[in-house]
């Protein structure tokens, strides 16, 4: 019998420090602050709040340098009897090389990059650039519902592509008038065509509040929001820091943060606090360990030195290439590091890969991307410490137990901090 009470003073010790949990009070919202990201000092004349139309036109002369460093790429042997398990295969990378030399149309995937409207604007000192899609069919007096929707790293602007014709004509894919929308996609801070801060400080809390700033600038008072990866973390935080401007939100990066009690509880009886004992894949476990000592590596690295590893990237565009599309393989499915070609022929054209890798090589932004891990992880537990109060919707992928799955058509994602 002392087993037993053994077991039972320590489930109900479990259960206690679980429910205290669930009726401590809540802590207090972020704070919204401000900040100046350009260079040198803060000037004292009036901010130009002007909205710039943009356009992706990248010169013949660019476009000659890329394909010359292509055919001087320096290659590895590969080990034998390898899959993508040291990572992207030598073999792999031949193909996406040939392919980009040869067969892919930049001028056309250029047309496919400007389908929407483009624009620029100053915010806090540097330029943010975002694409803003309207519908062109709305009944009279019908207005759009507003959704601003983040992407994360690797992606860009361009991963929304497909479901952007989806909200802003639901009629002509299975939806009805009263599910349209009117979407604004920005580039992050220092991604593809927004330009990097030029001081410390620049995390994920700051460009929720940019954000925030652009919405109120394009007159949107209330709206949606919807991010993946790190566009899920910001709009987290904005559904925090601005919660009577936000309708609704929807996140596919899923992030828990359990307490000891709360993983053993889980662990023993999850129909206890989950509605479906499978959202139990997500949660942190010795199960997933494996997964986070052979797939963070990056993590650490755009952590701490991100600079260093982005000479590298910036100057090779194999390498870029290499660095960014290893991550559509193993973070859509895990399975996938058995295979010749990570999956990745399978369920992305070579295009659609390469117009978001251009992005990241035309701009030459992938050092200032990678510097968001640096000044954001470092206050990861200091910007989670709030409760999120308006409406959310969220998505948990069928591989989301070692990484999260599909992009193209509803934005990347990825578990806890990516």
């Amino acid at each position: 019998m002392g087993w037993k009470l053994a077991v039972s003073v320590l489930l109900i010790g479990v259960l206690a420090a679980y429910m205290s949990g669930i009726f401590s009070s809540p802590p207090s919202p972020p704070e919204i602050g401000d900040g100046w990201w350009g260079r040198g000092e803060r000037p004292t004349t009036k901010e130009d709040t002007s909205i710039r139309k943009f356009k992706i036109n990248v010169t013949d002369e660019d476009m000659d340098d890329l394909k010359d460093r292509l055919r001087k790429t320096r290659w590895f042997e590969s080990v034998e009897e390898t899959k993508f398990h040291f990572g992207i295969k030598p073999e792999y990378m031949k193909s996406i090389q040939e392919y980009w030399l040869n067969e892919y149309d930049w001028r056309k995937q250029e047309k496919v990059l400007n389908k929407y409207p483009q624009f620029k604007t100053n915010i806090e000192g540097i330029d943010i650039h975002f694409v803003r899609a309207t519908p062109s069919k709305l009944k009279p007096g019908q207005k759009a519902k507003p959704i601003l929707m983040v992407h994360g790293w690797p992606g860009s602007f361009y991963e929304f592509s497909k479901i952007i014709p989806m909200l802003i004509d639901p009629t002509n894919h299975g939806g009805t008038d009263a599910d349209v929308f009117e979407v604004i996609c920005p580039s992050l801070p220092g991604y593809g065509f927004s330009e990097a801060a030029h001081k410390k400080g620049l995390n994920a809390k700051e460009i929720g509040r940019i954000f925030h700033k652009l919405m109120t600038r394009l007159e949107f008072d209330n709206y949606y929001i919807q991010g993946g990866d790190w566009g899920g973390l910001i709009v987290d935080l904005m559904a925090g820091m601005f919660p009577s401007h936000i309708r609704g939100m929807h996140s596919n990066f899923i992030t828990v943060q359990p307490s000891l009690s709360q993983m053993i509880l889980v662990k023993i009886f999850p129909s206890i606090v989950l509605d479906d004992e499978a959202y139990a894949r997500a949660l942190p476990s010795f199960e997933n360990l494996g997964f986070w000592l052979q797939e963070t590596g990056y993590l650490h690295i755009q952590a701490t030195k991100p600079d260093t590893v982005g000479h590298a990237l910036t100057d090779s565009p194999v390498g870029l290439a290499a660095y960014i599309i290893e991550k559509f393989s193993v973070w859509t499915n895990y399975d996938w590091i058995d295979l010749d070609d990570g999956g990745l022929d399978g369920y992305w054209s070579k295009d659609d890969l390469l117009n978001n890798v251009m992005i990241y090589w035309v701009s030459g932004c992938i050092t200032s991307s990678l510097r968001l891990y640096k000044e954001t992880i470092s206050k990861s537990f200091e910007l989670a410490n709030f409760i999120n109060t308006v409406p959310v919707g969220l998505t948990s992928f069928p591989t989301v137990v070692r990484i999260s799955a599909s992009l193209w058509g509803t934005g990347d994602g990825c578990i806890s901090l990516c």
